[in-house]
């Protein structure tokens, strides 16, 4: 239990900060974007939910034992790792990433509706609510048709997410903190 919450604590401030980094970041492009590029970004922030949703669903559905027969494949050992944790990284990917997501597109919504300057407040009302809904409305599918593929294929996709978390960076992070405890 304690250590759990000293997760949540820790979730907590980095929610935070990455909430605050990405609201800076969104509110001073947004305006000055056109429509188009307002709507690339936004169903950017959609996939990239969708994405970590998926991730974080493998994750948690993923028996540990199951990444055995995988141990010659790359990314092997950054699965192991993930599986092990599946509670924290189910919670970054669900809860940080994709909620920071859902709200930077909901913010680039609300940009784009001030951008198309309605001055009648009955129809700004009515667009500030279909474009809210279509944006809720593609996050929810996308959520909803991964997670049964990740769920199905939770192998396939701890495994691709670990084979990416090491190609980017170069080291897995967990077999960085693993070497500072030895």
């Amino acid at each position: 239990m304690k250590t759990n919450l000293r997760w949540a604590y820790k979730t907590l401030v980095l929610s935070i900060f990455l909430s605050i980094g990405f609201s800076l970041i969104s509110q001073g492009l947004f305006p000055n974007l056109s429509i188009f590029f307002s709507l690339l970004i936004i169903f950017f922030f959609i996939f990239l939910s969708v994405v970590f949703d998926m991730i974080g669903i493998a994750v948690a559905s993923i028996k540990p034992e199951n990444i055995d027969k995988f141990s010659n494949q790359k990314g092997f050992e950054t699965a192991k790792e993930l599986s092990r944790n599946k509670d924290k990284v189910s919670s970054f990917c669900g809860d940080v990433v994709g909620d920071i997501c859902g709200i930077l597109s909901g913010a680039g919504g609300v940009s784009i509706v001030v951008n198309l300057n309605i001055t009648n407040q009955n129809a700004f009302f009515l667009i500030t609510c279909l474009t809210s809904s279509i944006i809720a409305g593609l996050t929810i599918f996308g959520k909803a048709v991964m997670k049964g593929y990740a769920v199905e294929k939770c192998e396939k996709v701890v495994l691709k997410t670990a084979f990416v978390i090491e190609k980017f960076f170069s080291i897995s992070p967990f077999k960085r903190k693993k070497k500072e405890n030895n």
